[in-house]
């Protein structure tokens, strides 16, 4: 059994060869190739194994992706794979466009400028638009939030503040000292000789309305925050490393290197005062 299944594969593998080297030889576009061809394949039809002319000559069918008229076409040997599987397998650099459904434009057609500009404007457009968009997404986000706007700025009734007497109100986080100054203070403040002091500042510099003292009550030596009504000089006293403030807000004595800080604020009327 086993020499008779060798013999006819034998057989099978001779008539292979010969079929291959009669489409090989070159003579078939001449017709003599043809009908050898034809004839090895009458004689390998009885094979026992099933023999696909296409599947082992994939060369000869080129479909869509290079000739209009394939010679396994004239052949009358059609593939049995689509055309783009065909041209995938079968990778050429002469192609010819398939035009039977549809009319292919030069480049540059006049007739197609406008829709290509169209495109290309819109497109220009929607990219320029984006842009905008992330560019304002990002300044927005940089920009203070509503509740940090909220505190930045403080409206203060000053009707129940009595003469002489100081109020602390609360402002981005820091106390704010608010004085009624009284007539003697204000003549203290403005005695006091302003080559004398450490931070030079006049009275009148430090104040909108010499009767309203508004200050940051923060120390500026280490960042305390300082008694008021208290001190040698009846302003401010800090008790963590004896800085003396005056009536007006001044370093008088002490390690404390500079003023007071006066905030940013204005009166909105006679009683109402915005800090911020």
């Amino acid at each position: 059994m086993l020499r008779v299944s060798g013999r006819r594969l034998s057989s099978l593998r001779w008539n292979l060869q010969q079929t291959t080297s009669a489409f090989l030889s070159g003579n078939y576009l001449n017709g003599g190739g043809c009908d050898a061809a034809a004839q090895s394949l009458s004689r390998s039809v009885n094979s026992p194994l099933p023999f696909s002319f296409t599947s082992h000559f994939p060369h000869l069918i080129r479909g869509l992706s290079a000739e209009a008229l394939s010679l396994g076409r004239d052949l009358g040997l059609i593939s049995d794979l689509p055309p783009t599987v065909a041209a995938v397998k079968n990778p050429t650099a002469k192609i010819v466009y398939d035009e039977h459904n549809h009319e292919r434009y030069p480049p540059g057609d006049p007739s197609k400028r406008a829709f290509a500009y169209f495109i290309l404007t819109g497109g220009r457009f929607v990219y320029a638009s984006l842009i905008r968009l992330l560019i304002l997404k990002f300044v927005l986000s940089m920009s203070a939030s509503k509740d940090v706007l909220a505190l930045a700025s403080l409206e203060v009734e000053l009707s129940s503040i009595e003469p002489g007497t100081t109020v602390t109100v609360k402002w981005r986080g820091k106390p704010v000292f608010i004085r009624r100054r009284t007539e003697e203070d204000i003549q203290l403040a403005n005695s006091v000789d302003v080559a004398s002091l450490r931070d030079p500042q006049e009275d009148s510099v430090r104040v909108k309305n010499p009767e309203w003292l508004v200050v940051v009550g923060v120390c500026t030596h280490l960042g305390c925050i300082p008694l008021p009504n208290a001190g040698d000089f009846g302003g401010w006293f800090c008790p963590c490393h004896g800085s003396h403030y005056d009536i007006s807000g001044r370093i008088r004595k002490g390690p404390a290197p500079f003023n007071l800080e006066v905030p940013m604020y204005n009166f909105l009327d006679e009683n109402k005062l915005l800090i911020g």
